[in-house]
């Protein structure tokens, strides 16, 4: 399997599940709408957005729910999923339906897009706030947001978290929340993903 991704983007929550899970997926980001082989990404992600996993028989997932769900269905006993048919399955696709749309696209579309209008990202950014009290109320005093374990939704928010910090909320704020980032940063699947990453970002700055 190939997963593209961009680094520091949403991918980074597949990239830390590829990790998480010891999948042998080939990690491939994505530059200017360019694979890094210099092919038109747009021929494999037709919305030419990531995380797109190829499946080994060339299928591709485009989605970062569906990604981050068939790839934790690949090492079940990683219990980076519940399984299918149980109510912490719906919990955790209800957390990922949530962070996706509510967070991801909601506020983070608008404030990281050059093309959105300024009272677009105004509002965007009145939201975020509120949000990171409701995401410390959902949370709670736990360290991980569905059942007792990391999960996708963790490699998910945390990735959010950091878009958070990027954009100049403090964290600390939130105690519970704090708490939580630093300790999932500390995790060897993120940390590993996330140096990886910056890795990746500084070498395109030089």
């Amino acid at each position: 399997m190939e997963l593209f991704a961009s680094p520091m983007a949403c991918s980074l929550a597949s990239h830390i599940t590829v990790l998480e899970a010891g999948l042998p997926v080939r990690v491939r980001f994505v530059r200017d709408k360019k694979t890094d082989d210099g092919g038109d990404f747009f021929a494999i992600a037709a919305n030419g957005y990531v995380p797109a996993l190829r499946l080994d028989d060339g299928e591709i997932l485009n989605e970062g729910s569906s990604v981050l769900q068939y790839l934790a269905d690949r090492r079940p006993e990683s219990g980076l999923a519940p399984a299918w048919g149980t109510i912490a399955r719906y919990r955790l696709i209800d957390t990922l339906n949530y962070l996706a749309t509510e967070v991801h696209k909601k506020l983070f579309q608008p404030i990281f897009s050059p093309a959105a209008p300024a009272d677009a990202k105004a509002a965007a950014k009145a939201l975020l706030e509120p949000t990171l009290d409701y995401i410390a109320r959902r949370l709670g005093s736990g360290s991980y947001l569905v059942g007792d374990g990391f999960t996708v939704a963790d490699a998910y928010l945390v990735t959010l978290l950091n878009w958070f910090g990027f954009v100049g909320c403090d964290l600390k704020k939130w105690p519970t929340i704090h708490a939580y980032h630093q300790k999932h940063l500390r995790r060897p699947s993120v940390a590993q993903a996330m140096g990886v990453e910056m890795e990746e970002r500084k070498r395109r700055a030089a």
